[in-house]
């Protein structure tokens, strides 16, 4: 009976071992990729407030200012009148804006776009996929695609509204 339990015991260890051990791994040394500055942007279909999908390759032949953001985030707050300016003025030049909110209801979404009156497409990212996807960190985070759908430039961190100008320029076909 005790020689039973003993091996039992040491089973369990020995599993529980290998489980700790192939979790260590996977986090500090498979390679995760991640989006990066010269790579194809990973496609993807989100839904906006509208009910309107969105899906990156239809925008092909255009720039697009892809950023990442969400209601409570203060430095996301300040850059979005910043960012329907400068979509007002680059969206009959051939850039799109798509500022994807992350996991957030309808609700909230819709509150904050009405409070800034907000003009350009806001897809939402309910599950995180695109989030995951890119990669993404910090909030706000904003790609830059240029018309051929390659990430040109990446940025973390609110962004005034001449760095919002001079990064359309950038991605303008």
């Amino acid at each position: 009976m005790k020689k039973k339990r003993l091996l039992m015991r040491s089973i369990i260890l020995i599993l529980l071992i290998g489980a700790l051990g192939y979790t260590l791994y996977s986090n500090f040394f498979v390679s995760k990729e991640k989006v990066k500055v010269g790579s194809k942007a990973p496609d993807f279909v989100l839904v906006d407030l509208e009910g309107k999908e969105h899906q990156l390759s239809d925008y092909k032949g255009k720039g697009v200012f892809l950023n990442f953001w969400g209601t409570w985030c203060k430095p996301c707050e300040r850059e979005m009148p910043y960012m329907d300016n400068q979509y007002d003025y680059y969206k009959d030049q051939g850039v799109e804006v798509l500022a994807v909110n992350i996991a957030e209801s309808n609700v909230a979404v819709q509150s904050f776009v009405n409070k800034h009156e907000l003009s350009f497409p806001i897809p939402l990212d309910k599950d995180r996929q695109v989030l995951n996807a890119y990669g993404v960190g910090p909030l706000p985070t904003t790609f830059l695609i240029n018309p051929d759908g390659v990430v040109v430039d990446i940025t973390s961190g609110t962004l005034t509204e001449r760095m919002i100008r001079d990064y359309m320029e950038k991605i303008k076909p």
